[in-house]
């Protein structure tokens, strides 16, 4: 159980996110983790996507005696990209919601990670085609628009 825990805080980390990931956008701000999650989640909802879920292993540990830092992935998405994407590829759907990440760093202070839409939905391009590419590059800039907010 103990590897289990030690594995956990491994992955929940930020140190892990301080590495260059191919197709991952981050985002450094000097706001504070509860912070950046209530202002990442209004931005969600100011650039006309929807939280669908949220999942975190920080209240969980400390329920448990356990200290981690703040660990946060929001799912998003809306209606509208499901139609759509579902209208190119009924497989590239196992990606919705699309996940932001933000995690707490050493500091104090935030940051918000996330998976580009076009890199998560690539491998699907081949039955999607170019309107999921499309779809893919309208999600890039709503997430962009969504990172720019929040961490402002």
């Amino acid at each position: 159980m103990r590897a289990i825990c030690a594995a956990i805080c491994l992955l929940a980390s930020p140190a892990l996110a301080d590495q260059a990931l191919p197709g991952w956008a981050v985002h450094d701000t000097g706001k504070s983790y509860d912070a950046l999650v209530a202002d990442t989640k209004a931005a969600v909802k100011e650039h006309g996507l929807i939280v669908v879920t949220q999942a975190g292993p920080t209240k969980a540990a400390a329920a448990r005696g356990i200290t981690i830092p703040g660990n946060r992935v929001i799912g998003v998405f809306n209606n509208d990209y499901a139609v759509r994407v579902l209208e190119t590829s009924t497989a590239a759907m196992i990606e919705a919601p699309i996940r932001l990440y933000v995690t707490e760093n050493d500091d104090g202070s935030a940051r918000l990670s996330y998976k580009t839409p076009s890199f998560v939905f690539e491998p699907y391009t081949s039955q999607g085609g170019q309107a999921l590419s499309d779809i893919a590059a309208e999600l890039d800039q709503k997430f962009q628009s969504i990172a720019k907010t929040a961490v402002k």
